[in-house]
């Protein structure tokens, strides 16, 4: 608005600039043919609705007038019209707005009060401002009510309820999956890799390399890794297998310690998605990239790829760290060196930092 006040003003300056080149008879010719147009148009408009420009352009150029002239000038509005909106507008510009009411909430509550009411779909307003409060945030009750209220959040009882996402994140540490894959040698021998992925870190255990599965081997393999895992084993309340007839007597070892065995849905393998995923990494990254002799040589190369697995390769759903977790924050300065590790032969590069 004001920049449109601006701009008729700048065309009435220039129009009255322009006026300065007329003579005197043709500027009072002109005015009693305004005056005679505005005649005619007041008798066929009864009520004129200015805008708040034209009020301002009006009004000030009234004031140049003098008063003895006033009175005869015919104006679309009354002398008072004129000056209440000569008083409106100085009132505008000098008189501060009230603000009615409480003050709004800080930017950064409004923040918390949204993070808390969005990770924690069964908390209440009363709840979320406890935490504030536990925070040092001293605000009312009410207050948290009307920011979830205007950010369009239910109250709890009446929103979404919990994700698949947030149900298996919330069972990952308690997941196991096992999936079979095999590699093709030089001599075309089909080798069987066993390995089972623990779902919260992504941890793989390689349990065994054979060019002959049968259900006595697999046992023996799953034997082995309770064994191996030790106490960790009782953690685990849920293995994630797919319908292969070869696990059916190997996983009795899981059942016998109270593991539950879930077997997948007949060729759904995001299923077991996981599991699917190392395959795919394990293949990308080393299987492709080289030529497997035998099972001697593939036990070899799978071992080290887990290694760097495990140890040192980042993942996205572990905010970038390896499934082991790192030693310690890395350090930014200019004095640190990075080094390079080689593994499979500089297949695979591995970086650290050296003081």
């Amino acid at each position: 608005m004001t920049l449109r006040f601006a701009y008729l003003a700048v065309l009435r300056l220039l129009g009255w600039m322009a006026l300065l080149a007329r003579s005197d008879m043709a500027k009072d010719a002109e005015i009693l043919i305004l005056r005679h147009q505005i005649a005619v148009l007041q008798r066929r408009v009864k009520v004129a609705r200015p805008s708040w420009p034209d009020r301002a352009i009006l009004s000030a150029l009234a004031r140049l007038l003098p008063h003895r002239h006033r009175g005869q000038l015919r104006l679309i509005v009354s002398p008072r019209t004129l000056l209440r909106w000569h008083a409106a507008i100085v009132k505008r510009r000098w008189c501060y707005p009230r603000r009615r009411g409480r003050p709004p909430a800080q930017r950064i509550v409004r923040d918390l009060a949204l993070e808390m009411a969005r990770d924690n779909p069964t908390w209440g307003y009363r709840r979320i401002h406890g935490e504030l409060s536990g925070l040092g945030y001293t605000l009312a009750p009410s207050t948290i009510w009307k920011i979830l209220n205007d950010a369009g959040i239910d109250p709890a009882p009446s929103r979404h309820g919990q994700t698949w996402r947030t149900f298996l994140a919330a069972q990952a540490h308690a997941m196991l999956a096992a999936d079979f894959f095999h590699v093709d040698t030089v001599l075309l021998r089909r080798l069987y890799v066993l390995f089972f992925i623990e779902h919260a870190t992504r941890r793989v255990h390689l349990a065994g390399i054979t060019a002959h599965p049968t259900g006595g081997w697999v046992t023996q393999q799953a034997r082995n890794l309770l064994m191996g895992l030790g106490d960790q084993a009782t953690t685990f309340k849920f293995v994630i297998r797919d319908r292969d007839t070869k696990f059916t007597a190997a996983f009795a070892v899981f059942t016998a310690i109270g593991v539950r065995v879930v077997k997948t849905p007949v060729r759904s393998p995001r299923a077991n998605a996981i599991a699917e995923r190392w395959i795919g990494s394990a293949r990308r990254e080393c299987l492709d990239q080289m030529l497997i002799v035998g099972e001697q040589h593939l036990r070899l190369v799978l071992r080290e790829y887990a290694d760097h697995y495990n140890t040192h390769r980042p993942h996205r759903a572990l905010n970038q760290n390896p499934p082991t977790g790192r030693t310690g924050s890395p350090a930014e300065s200019a004095c640190v060196r990075v080094l390079r590790r080689d593994r499979l032969g500089g297949l695979i590069h591995e970086y650290a930092q050296v003081a």
